[in-house]
């Protein structure tokens, strides 16, 4: 009987504390979205960086009393993706009109489809064809444009120098690494460092971010997880990548137990405060987490980024990830969020949020500008990682499939279930389409 009062309190609290967010956070103080200045208000709903800050601010001042972008602010920091699709998704069934432009995770796209405009009118053919095809295939869902790319992300590993160079065979190690390292060799690179069990830190929670490392691997094993319309992850080649992210925890020893409650911070916390050696990360880890955790400027200088290890005999595979913006059905400030959004695509607005922010451009000029480029050297070093870059596969259910089998994933790596079991169980709830209830 306890127990019951005791899941009772908790779920009554959790339904209270979610009804609160999501009246506070979705509930500007204006409503009538026009300033004292007549200008027209947009409502923006994204994590509101300090680079998207400052394009915001610039907007505002170029179209001061004809257009004004206010922001829903919802940050990494408080709010996960997972956290972040819910918030958004409950917020559209209500069919409002306060929010006009709204960030979804790539791979959100077909799920959010049903509440965006279709957006090809509004955009030319050399307006298209300005946008990097990585991130621009992204936007479209049963043939329709449906999103416009706000920053793309793609999957790397970053690692510490001067631990490095105090291994044996550090040259034969550093160009091994710099050329995509095998998870083979890897492996007896992380026999050799002294602070073993803190040579690799990944996330292996319970969320997107395991998926992300799983596809991955997957990908690099030349495998699908999908056939003839139905899940298939009971295959040789995928029970490896798993296998392999179980044996890393549990049989090498390299990385810290810990990993399995381990989502971006936490894994960035250890690289940094435990003297890791290796670290799977985003792009934004550089700009972002690297300066803000430490001010320790030999670690920072020292973080290298390279490329993610591949197995032995198979092609290199970085997931990509990054943010889509989309127009809500619901909104009547089409038009003024079309000329936001457009602002964002330009030049001016790409190079600050790169530059300031670290959020990869989504325009091909930057990447073609010799000049800039040789004064950003890291945009060659992206866009020759790009070519390597795997998505998630684009299902309209793929929350769904993700969560059950994230869920299994760090059962397995527990050590809880094998790695059949995990695989096994995933797939066989995935067809059946039954509910999972952790």
């Amino acid at each position: 009987m306890k127990l019951e009062k005791i899941l009772y309190v908790v779920l009554s609290s959790f339904v209270i504390i979610t009804f609160v967010l999501f009246n506070f956070i979705f509930s500007p103080l204006s409503s009538n979205k026009e300033n004292e200045s007549g200008a027209k208000q947009i409502f923006l709903a994204d994590n509101i960086s300090s680079a998207l800050r400052k394009v915001i601010d610039n907007f505002n001042a170029k179209y001061k009393g004809q257009i004004e972008v206010k922001t829903i602010d919802l940050p990494f920091e408080k709010f996960s993706t997972n956290e972040r699709k819910e918030l958004l998704a409950r917020y559209l069934r209500n069919k409002s009109e306060r929010i006009d432009i709204f960030a979804v995770d790539h791979i959100w796209v077909p799920r959010f489809a049903k509440w965006g405009k279709p957006l090809d009118q509004y955009f030319s053919l050399k307006e298209k064809n300005e946008l990097l095809p990585y991130a621009f295939n992204t936007c479209k869902y049963d043939n329709k444009l449906i999103a416009i790319p706000l920053y793309i992300d793609i999957a790397l590993m970053y690692y510490r120098d001067d631990l490095l160079a105090q291994l044996p065979n550090y040259k034969q190690n550093k160009k091994l690494l710099e050329s995509s390292i095998t998870w083979e060799d890897f492996i007896k690179i992380g026999n050799s460092f002294k602070n073993k069990k803190n040579y690799y830190s990944f996330e292996a929670d319970d969320y997107e971010g395991l998926i992300c490392a799983f596809l991955e691997l997957v990908e690099s094993n030349n495998a699908e997880i999908l056939k003839n319309g139905k899940i298939e992850l009971t295959k040789p080649e995928i029970e490896k990548s798993l296998q392999l992210l179980v044996d890393i925890v549990n049989k090498y020893q390299i990385s810290p137990p810990e990993v399995v409650t381990y989502k971006e911070t936490q894994a960035y916390n250890n690289f940094i405060n435990e003297n890791g050696l290796f670290l799977r990360g985003w792009p934004g880890f550089e700009h972002g987490e690297l300066i803000r955790m430490t001010k320790n400027k030999n670690i920072i200088q020292n973080v290298k980024k390279i490329p993610v290890p591949h197995f032995d005999g198979n092609k290199q595979a970085s997931i990509f990830g990054g943010w889509n913006l989309m127009i809500s059905k619901f909104s009547d400030k089409t038009s003024e969020s079309i000329t936001f959004i457009k602002y964002l695509m330009s030049e001016e607005s790409q190079k600050i949020l790169f530059e300031e922010g670290g959020y990869l451009p989504i325009i091909n000029k930057l990447y073609y500008d010799e000049n800039y480029v040789n004064v950003n050297p890291d945009l060659k070093f992206y866009f020759d990682l790009f070519k390597t870059g795997v998505n998630r596969p684009a299902f309209e259910n793929y929350s769904y499939i993700s969560d059950i089998i994230s869920y299994y994933a760090n059962l397995a790596i527990k050590n809880q279930i094998s790695v059949d079991e995990a695989l096994s169980k995933a797939e066989n709830i995935i067809n059946s389409k039954n509910i999972l209830i952790k």
